[in-house]
């Protein structure tokens, strides 16, 4: 079982890098303006080339199972979330039109990039992190697809091509090499550059959800309301990592698997709600309030569900 100080000691500097990024915004030394030019740089080239590097030449993901089981539990924990999302929402009293679909929307997707990125670095090492690559394929294909239509009533079949970017490319040649024998082939000149290039995508990625925090706490909005705040946390951090972790219990999942489900069961709400509600007509607000909520809390909880996860599925 991983040890609880070990843990803190992985998770403190995750918060504090994101809490760099927020005093960079606070004293305007990242300025809007260069948000859309950071963006693009950190999702067309540093996280491809991450993505590339880190599920290149592993021989966990040269396997079957874990060439098909991550997708398929990520699509299948996203939709669960949705789906107990939905029912939270309508008994805390939200509405359609109101918060209702957003409410939903933002539970059912948990920080799946850049907060666990660095724990699975530390904890379970280069396999473990090139499957979460591979779960993450289906959790973006549930929110393009589902979460989408369910957000702002538009087909699914519209959301779908947004899935197809840079790092699903990176992910699909890199496997695709495995498969054929050529991931051995690659200069190693190249694999310098990948390899420098996705170095800095963990730190802006997580400077970067700094600034979007800092930018909602200066909103004219209140940043707590109970109903969302508090639904949150439990839903979030309560209810959903109790059932993911029963069906990382009694689902046959190669062991990889079993570690990326341990630490995605113990994450926050992601960001990326705050954004897809803003471009398909929710309720930004209350994403959030639920980013802000589950993210403080679970600087405390993490540790323990990464060690409750482990012993529960009797890793290490």
């Amino acid at each position: 079982m991983t040890d609880y100080l070990k843990l803190l000691s992985l998770i403190a500097p995750v918060f504090l890098v994101i809490a760099c990024g927020s005093g960079m915004r606070a004293a305007k030394w990242i300025r809007p303006e260069a948000d859309a030019s950071l963006m693009n740089l950190l999702l067309k080239l540093c996280y491809p080339c991450l993505v590339f590097k880190s599920v290149l030449g592993v021989e966990a993901v040269k396997s079957f199972d874990n060439i098909v089981g991550p997708p398929i539990f990520g699509c299948l924990a996203v939709l669960s979330g949705f789906g107990i999302g939905l029912l939270a929402a309508k008994a805390l009293g939200y509405k359609k039109g109101a918060g209702l679909r957003t409410f939903c929307f933002s539970i059912g997707i948990c920080n799946y990039g850049y907060i666990p990125l660095p724990l699975i670095q530390g904890i379970y090492g280069s396999d473990t992190l090139a499957v979460l690559f591979v779960h993450n394929t289906g959790v973006e294909f549930a929110i393009w697809t589902i979460g989408v239509a369910l957000l702002s009533g538009a087909s699914a079949k519209e959301g779908l091509k947004k899935s197809v970017n840079p790092c699903s490319l990176a992910l699909v040649l890199a496997l695709g090499m495995n498969a054929t024998g050529f991931d051995g082939y690659v200069p190693e000149i190249v694999m310098s550059v990948f390899s420098t290039l996705a170095a800095v995508s963990i730190p802006l990625g997580l400077v970067m959800i700094g600034t979007g925090i800092w930018d909602n706490l200066e909103t004219k909005e209140p940043l707590w309301k109970f109903r969302s705040s508090i639904g949150s946390v439990v839903i979030r951090l309560g209810v959903l990592p109790m059932i993911l972790l029963m069906a990382a219990k009694w689902i046959p999942l190669s062991q990889e698997l079993k570690e990326v489900v341990v630490i995605q069961a113990a994450m926050p709400a992601g960001v990326m709600p705050i954004l897809i509600a803003k471009h398909y007509g929710g309720q930004p607000i209350v994403a959030v309030r639920i980013v802000i909520a589950t993210t403080v809390v679970s600087l405390f909880l993490i540790p323990f569900w990464i060690s409750f996860g482990e012993s529960w599925l009797g890793l290490r």
